[in-house]
């Protein structure tokens, strides 16, 4: 089996306070695991745990033995769908409620809930709004001597504060985040302009600020194997 066969390794922190090895300080964001086959025995000179031990340690279920290509396509052809791991012998699965997450501002959920700053004596200065931020974003920006302030995703912002604005990554709708949108509008109307750039989310949130209109597509695609055709050039 390929899922957990590299092990977990030990939760060490760099010296700007990031966890080493992981994406994430100290949490595991995934509320259950689905897994075809979990490897027991793992091999990695890094590993202190099993992906299980990891998964217990953190209160997170999980359930091997699915067919997950079943599972796959099954996703593929009716797009996200909520479900729940269950430990019941019981046959019928009525009057279980499902929280739909389209519902809910994941964004709030995972953001950070107050100011950090990093390498303050660093330049240009990055402000960082936090809507499910990796932490190798951060270390990029330290690696280039920038002091980098992450933010919250509601905060309030100003430009003279800061040289450049970043926009990460995160879960979610961008129209669930009403506030962050209303606060990059302030930013591109300031007089004193700064660059603004994004990923991933980041990018939906300033398309939503300038007044464009995004919708979920039915696969997932990426740039490689679905290019962008600019009609009339």
């Amino acid at each position: 089996p390929l899922i957990g066969n590299y092990g977990i390794p030990a939760e060490e922190l760099d010296e700007h306070g990031l966890a080493k090895f992981f994406e994430s300080n100290h949490k595991i964001w995934v509320s259950a695991l689905i897994v075809g086959e979990l490897c027991a025995t793992p091999s990695h000179w890094r590993q202190k745990q099993t992906l299980n031990e990891w998964m217990v340690q953190h209160n997170i279920p999980g359930i091997s033995g699915i067919d997950t290509r079943a599972l796959t396509k099954l996703i593929r052809e009716n797009g996200t769908i909520l479900g729940k791991v269950v430990q019941s012998s019981v046959a019928s699965l009525n009057g279980l409620q499902f929280k739909d997450q389209n519902a809910r501002n994941l964004v709030a959920e995972v953001s950070t809930k107050k100011s950090l700053t990093y390498n303050p004596t660093g330049s240009p200065r990055i402000c960082a709004i936090d809507c499910g931020l990796k932490l190798n974003q951060i270390r990029c920006f330290l690696d280039r001597g920038c002091r980098i302030d992450v933010v919250p995703w509601n905060q309030e912002l100003d430009c003279k504060n800061f040289d450049g604005l970043f926009l990460s990554n995160g879960p979610g709708d961008p129209v669930m985040c009403k506030n962050t949108v209303e606060n990059i509008q302030k930013v591109l109307k300031c007089s004193n302009v700064k660059p603004i750039f994004g990923i991933c989310l980041g990018h939906q949130l300033l398309s939503t600020a300038i007044g464009c209109r995004t919708y979920k597509l039915k696969y997932g695609n990426r740039g490689h194997n679905l290019p962008c055709i600019h009609h009339g050039t």
